[in-house]
């Protein structure tokens, strides 16, 4: 169904206005494999914010990037997002846990979280191309 040969990779330094870019991106991709408008949708959401992520908490610096990469893995469509700073950790500006991974595992079909303060973070995000609506039943 979706039919390409290699992975689509974007590397963009990680700053606000990239997250944008990215967002963009994943639009036009959405468009061109006819992707139903709830997929693309929480793709771009679910993305938006792990890319928000990254800006916000990977790098002490301006001097990181985010690495997006775009590839097909069986039925779905796979997205990772990736840094190689210092990771996923709390936000020292706020008093708890935030609510952008619950969000992220919220939109997607699968997820995986990989984090280590040496290298960095990785999170791989499956979206299904067609969802099969609930089915509506009578209790």
């Amino acid at each position: 169904m979706l039919a390409f040969d290699s992975d689509i990779r974007l590397t963009l330094p990680a700053r606000p206005e990239n997250v944008a870019v990215v967002r963009h991106v994943l639009g036009a991709l959405a468009e061109a494999f006819r992707l139903p408008d709830d997929v693309a949708d929480n793709m771009r959401l679910a993305v938006t914010e792990a890319c928000t992520n990254v800006v916000r908490h990977a790098y002490a610096d301006d001097r990181g990037t985010i690495d997006v990469v775009v590839r097909p893995n069986g039925d779905a469509l796979e997205v990772i997002v990736a840094d190689d700073g210092r990771g996923i950790s709390p936000s020292p500006d706020t008093a708890g846990p935030g609510l952008g991974l619950p969000l992220i595992a919220a939109l997607v079909d699968s997820l995986e979280i990989e984090r280590n303060l040496e290298t960095g973070s990785r999170i791989v995000m499956s979206f299904l191309p067609r969802r099969t609506p609930p089915a509506m039943g009578l209790a």
